[in-house]
């Protein structure tokens, strides 16, 4: 028990050495030259300018948001890809438990001991092919529904930087943008323009 807490401590002592370090050194080498510019804050794209209750575009957050959403998703094709690559090695008709290579592949899918597998737990390759589709169509579903949330957010407009005008606001950039004259016309019978 004394072996284990020294064993924490020494982990712990090294791991607090191997982040103080280079803090420490940069802290030493580094030249000090402030400036202005350089004291200033700067957070996410902006300069803070005044009171930190003022309004900015939101679309810092919301391209954050959707690039942890889709970037986690597409994490759990790893463990999946682990999971379902050992079916599809058991499903090859050529692995025979000759060497025990079919029983540690088992052992590993069923998440038991290797060496404590019953003849009955091995997996065989109908088995492991069954186990093989029904993942992959797992996946499918899967990614299908991560590409609906996609196509949802692509046709909202919330990946594109700058949204696109409405028709309503569009109309009032034309007629701001027309000359005095063409604008004059369009005014309805007995108003002075």
């Amino acid at each position: 028990m004394t072996d284990l807490v020294g064993h924490f401590l020494v982990f712990g002592g090294l791991a607090i050495a191997f982040l103080m370090a280079p803090l420490l050194i940069g802290k030493l080498l580094r030249p000090k030259l402030p400036t202005a510019e350089k004291d200033a804050i700067y957070e996410c794209g902006e300069p803070a300018i005044g009171s930190s209750y003022i309004q900015f575009d939101l679309r810092f957050y919301v391209v954050a948001l959707l690039f942890i959403i889709f970037d986690v998703e597409v994490a759990f094709f790893f463990p999946w890809a682990s999971v379902y690559g050992s079916a599809m090695q058991l499903a090859d008709s050529r692995v025979t438990d000759n060497e025990g290579i079919r029983s540690e592949l088992s052992a590993r899918l069923l998440s038991i001991d290797p060496q404590t597998i019953l003849p009955s737990q091995i997996i065989s390759a109908e088995t492991a092919t069954q186990l093989g589709l029904l993942g992959f169509i797992d996946l499918l579903v899967f990614f299908g529904v991560l590409l609906v949330g996609f196509a949802y957010v692509w046709k909202r407009g919330d990946l594109d930087w700058v949204r696109a005008l409405t028709k309503k606001s569009a109309q009032a950039v034309d007629q701001t943008a027309l000359p005095a004259e063409s604008v004059a016309v369009r005014q309805p019978a007995g108003v002075a323009g």
